[in-house]
């Protein structure tokens, strides 16, 4: 009796999506499916796990860090507890994206810990599979869209085909992160304050408790300035 158990990453965007759909399809083994939940995902993305959910009649495990987005960022509380010269890790950059490590890799580890033995399965494109190499040693570690040669862009028009479109983010979007990503571009940025107002209100309150600037080119205030700016000047164009 097999008793490996195959367990799927599932980030929610249009690679990990592809990847399970596929994997079904493929009558492939599917045991468990890991969401990691930091809390500063976009709506559509709630709503796309819902719909994965419902589609594949599947529960999607939700694993989370043992503390929120926020109190990792800054918290006076935190800062008294533990004697920490700032309050918080502050706003993650390149050189340290303690979000990714604290809120997805860390849960999800942690529960794969207790689920030996496995095999985990995690949707990275055939076109991106350098970002595999680091891992190319480990037996436990499968990426089928590698495998079978699906690029980025044919997982997108996969998901589009089966009905998944996450409200139109990836329109907006070339890839679905945190909403309060520093990260992300400044056009995308843009698209947040303009299209999605209660969610940059978040980031700037968010902000009052990082001791780091959002970005090294520019505060998020003198982003809020700046495209508050164009619209008055350009007319929201």
């Amino acid at each position: 009796m097999n008793t490996t158990k195959h367990i799927v990453s599932f980030s929610g965007g249009k690679d990990s999506t592809a990847m399970l759909l596929m994997m079904l399809e493929k009558n492939m083994q599917v045991d468990d499916i890991l969401f990691a939940d930091t809390g500063k995902d976009f709506p559509q993305m709630y709503e796309h796990i819902k719909k994965v959910e419902n589609y594949i009649n599947k529960n999607i495990i939700i694993v989370k860090a043992k503390h929120s987005f926020d109190y990792y960022l800054g918290d006076i509380e935190r800062k008294n507890k533990l004697k920490y010269k700032h309050n918080g890790r502050g706003w993650a950059d390149m050189r340290i994206r303690w979000c990714t490590s604290e809120l997805k890799t860390y849960p999800i580890e942690r529960y794969l810990k207790n689920s030996k033995p496995y095999i985990q399965h995690v949707g990275i494109a055939h076109d991106e599979k350098h970002r595999a190499e680091k891992y190319k040693t480990r037996q436990n570690i499968k990426y089928p869209l590698i495998d079978w040669g699906i690029t980025e862009k044919e997982a997108l028009e996969y998901c589009y085909s089966h009905g998944f479109d996450w409200g139109g983010l990836y329109d907006k979007f070339k890839r679905l992160s945190c909403y309060c990503c520093p990260l992300q571009s400044i056009n995308e940025l843009r698209v947040v304050y303009k299209e999605f107002p209660e969610l940059w209100a978040d980031m700037l309150e968010m902000d009052k408790k990082s001791w780091r600037s959002f970005r090294s080119d520019y505060t998020l205030t003198q982003l809020n300035e700046k495209f508050r700016s164009e619209i008055n000047l350009f007319g929201g164009k």
